[in-house]
């Protein structure tokens, strides 16, 4: 490695390349905190003429690359499970063209999500995907996980929003796939882009993507939703989609988050609610606010014992960043949490919300929810204390066993976190042995040798952690 390691200074310069133990310490997980491993190297390239030159490299030598952007990824998805070369692309920060005639916008992989919008606010423009984490998540891993948020029930996740993107092989191979910056919306042929969006990380490193922006609406209306049961919540959400209304964002959260999220920021929300719905309508002045009347009466109807509306810009703003920040009021009450992102139809939710009760009583530990109600992507945390051995294993089964009955619901083990390591002993429980030799077999068209982000996705017999050596589960 001696030679490699010199090579890539060489390209990087010295504050490009890190290989101080110390240092490498900040690169040894993402935001799935229980999973950790010390990389052999992290290289951060300035520019996308470094990023071919270093996986020309890292191909020559054989050697692992595993990209990185913000590293708010939550399940272990830029992990270096058995060493290699981290590529953390968050040097790379451009937005090379903001392109408002044709709404859309050039950027960087290490371009972070808000940014966008912020650039395309005085043109009347913005970025739909908006994730919890928007404020530190970057485009690349966007990409890599096809991540949502709350405003995408309407509008629609990463992959409705990306035109183009330039994908550098394993190999160093620069690609651009979808539609170019040159061009216009158009694009024939197979649709590789939107088989690279999702890969994980494991087709190549994504250095530029093309975004699609979206005019601001003429009029929000954001109803704050009190009702004294998640379950009565969560037949509101079924009443208001059959009623045909689908809003920019239709959200939950059950009363151990609200209270958490109350003593943390005091937005006001009511620390007795047993549920809490955010919905946001958006669009034309006139049927927005007709949407909105109508919600409110689907929602009375359904058992809210109040409802209250955003009164000003800034009372909508301060609402969202509560909201936005529920994962970070986790920390007054607990010293760990296990995020999970299974989905059912909105029509289960009322039976997955009863079931991940269940689990908390036969785990011991709490379980708050805080999601996204509209299309049925539940985000349950479940509080523990890594310190505690068996806590952690409690954590893990208490999770999977969600996980695990989201599949028997009829729905999936992740709605837009990703598989990462974390979830791989579940994919088999979710596709056929035919259907994962499918995904492998479209992998190795773009990595034939399985180096680029290596033992993610696909279930193996090795785990990376004694945490996930399965004990008996509670009776």
């Amino acid at each position: 490695m001696t030679d490699l390691n010199q090579a890539i200074r060489d390209i990087v310069g010295d504050k490009g390349f890190i290989a101080e133990p110390e240092q490498l310490i900040v690169y040894e997980c993402d935001a799935l905190t229980l999973e950790k491993k010390i990389p052999t190297a992290v290289v951060l390239p300035a520019n996308r003429a470094e990023v071919i030159a270093i996986m020309q490299l890292c191909h020559a030598h054989q050697v692992p690359v595993i990209p990185r952007g913000a590293g708010t990824s939550l399940s272990g998805a830029v992990l270096a499970v058995e060493g290699g070369i981290v590529l953390c692309l968050s040097r790379m920060q451009q937005i090379l063209m903001m392109d408002l005639p044709n709404q859309r916008a050039l950027v960087e992989a290490g371009c972070v999500n808000a940014w966008v919008t912020r650039a395309a606010q005085e043109g009347g423009y913005y970025y739909a995907p908006d994730p919890s984490s928007q404020y530190a998540c970057t485009l690349g891993g966007n990409v890599a996980t096809n991540s949502g948020g709350p405003h995408t029930l309407k509008h629609g996740v990463t992959t409705n929003h990306v035109l183009g993107l330039e994908l550098v092989l394993p190999d160093g191979e620069p690609l651009w796939l979808g539609v170019h910056p040159d061009e216009g919306e158009d694009h024939s042929g197979i649709d590789l882009r939107g088989a690279v969006i999702g890969s994980e990380g494991m087709f190549g490193v994504v250095t530029q993507v093309l975004v699609k922006l979206m005019p601001e609406p003429e009029c929000y209306e954001t109803l704050l939703v009190v009702f004294e049961s998640v379950e009565q919540a969560s037949r509101a959400v079924g009443a208001i989609i059959r009623d045909g209304i689908i809003p920019g964002a239709l959200e939950m959260m059950d009363a151990l988050i609200t209270r958490a999220v109350e003593e943390a920021y005091q937005f006001g929300f009511p620390l007795d609610a047993g549920a809490i719905l955010i919905v946001e309508l958006d669009g034309d002045s006139l049927q927005t606010k007709l949407d909105s009347d109508q919600v409110q009466a689907l929602c009375t109807k359904q058992g809210a014992r109040e409802i209250r509306r955003a009164a000003s810009a800034q009372e909508r703003a301060e609402l969202w960043k509560s909201r936005k920040r529920a994962f970070g009021a986790i920390g007054r009450i607990s010293p760990n949490y296990l995020t999970q992102d299974g989905v059912v139809p909105r029509s289960k939710l009322p039976e997955i919300m009863h079931y991940i009760t269940e689990v908390s009583s036969r785990y011991k530990l709490r379980i708050c929810n805080v999601f996204h109600a509209g299309d049925g992507n539940i985000h349950p945390l479940v509080l523990f204390d890594e310190r505690d051995a068996d806590q952690t294993a409690r954590a893990v089964q208490a999770g999977e066993a969600i996980l695990e009955r989201c599949l028997e619901l009829g729905g999936s083990i992740s709605g837009e976190h990703g598989i990462g390591v974390e979830k791989r002993s579940l994919m088999e429980r979710q596709f056929s042995e035919h259907d994962l030799q499918a995904m492998k077999d479209l992998r190795s068209v773009f990595d034939p040798h399985g180096r680029c982000n290596p033992h993610k996705v696909f279930p193996t017999a090795k785990r990376c952690a004694d945490f996930f050596i399965r004990k008996q589960a509670p009776a």
